[in-house]
């Protein structure tokens, strides 16, 4: 691969992150400097670390993960999701905290299932003859480079853009029909590919 398909490799992978990082935009409304910059690092750091240790599997575990990663994701994706648009319609007391992009389990969660796609990425790295640690080394940087930075922007965006959003919809509604989406999106992709 050159440069440009691992450019292109890395914006592709990005796409779910910069959708989630809209949508913590929009919920939380405002710039806050700490949150946003450790879900951006999050991000790009689980975009680079998945691709890495689906490489480093390959032999091992690889045709099984292969078989049900699609299925985590869209798990994980649905369960927040899910736990978002019933929060939505809930009243928003001490009782029922709503969902906040802000809580580092909460980030954890999303990097989680915004990465796992990458792991398949990192099985195909040992397929194409990345045979070294240092081989690997440049793709994985760019990845995770690339899915900060659109972090970063997709978050700034959603605060930029927000009130035009939620002026018609809740920000938790939103949020987790994106995120219920992106995760049918996976699973389907992976379905039809099958």
């Amino acid at each position: 691969m050159n440069i440009i398909d691992i450019i292109f490799l890395a914006i592709a992978l990005a796409m779910d992150c910069f959708t989630v990082s809209i949508v913590s935009g929009v919920i939380t409304g405002k710039w806050t400097a700490a949150p946003m910059l450790r879900m951006s690092f999050l991000f790009g750091l689980f975009q680079a670390l998945m691709p890495l240790v689906g490489w480093l599997g390959i032999s091992f575990f690889s045709a099984s993960l292969e078989s049900v990663d699609h299925w985590l994701a869209f798990g994980l994706l649905a369960f927040i999701g899910g736990k978002m648009v019933k929060e939505s319609f809930e009243e928003n007391d001490e009782a029922h905290p709503h969902f906040n992009p802000s809580r580092l389990r909460t980030q954890l969660m999303l990097s989680i299932a915004t990465s796992i796609d990458a792991l398949a990425v990192g099985i195909s790295f040992g397929c194409l003859g990345y045979t070294s640690l240092s081989s690997i080394a440049l793709p994985l940087f760019v990845i995770g480079l690339v899915s900060f930075l659109l972090a970063i922007a997709g978050h700034l965006l959603g605060i930029r853009f927000g009130k035009t959003i939620t002026r018609r919809l809740k920000p938790e509604l939103f949020g987790g029909i994106v995120l219920l989406a992106i995760g049918i999106k996976i699973l389907a992709t992976h379905l039809m590919e099958a």
